[in-house]
């Protein structure tokens, strides 16, 4: 589905989602994939849920990000909140949703010049 214009203002805006990935300042991902306001959109080394731990939350800290979108793939899913302490206790908030509402959450937010990192799964 393509969502808004490509880019916002040399930002990260997600273009277009999918089932199988997202199109990012004209690249193409079909893995899973951290996609902060600014900078480079990174690999994220998780190929399914089940295999999600704290060290992948933690590895968006060092973004320094007001908030953290999790896409949780086709389906909303909650990771447990043990995971996600890293962020809360640094003060980062996070809000799970699929990654659909995820891309278009993201975007929002963007606009909005808000410091915002989608971490999505793609499985």
């Amino acid at each position: 589905m393509k969502l808004q214009a490509d880019r916002i203002d040399g930002r990260n805006a997600i273009a277009r989602h999918g089932p199988d990935g997202v199109i990012v300042n004209g690249t193409q991902y079909t893995h899973s994939v951290i996609v902060p306001w600014d900078g480079a959109v990174e690999d994220w080394p998780v190929r399914e849920f089940s295999q999600l731990e704290a060290d992948h939350f933690d590895r968006l800290l060092a973004l320094q990000p007001q908030l953290v979108i999790f896409g949780s793939g086709a389906r909303l899913r909650f990771p447990p909140p043990r995971l996600l302490a890293g962020l809360m206790a640094a003060g980062i908030g996070v809000e799970t949703m699929d990654n659909a509402a995820a891309c278009r959450t993201y975007n929002v937010l963007l606009a909005e010049e808000r410091r915002v990192v989608a971490a999505l799964l793609f499985e």
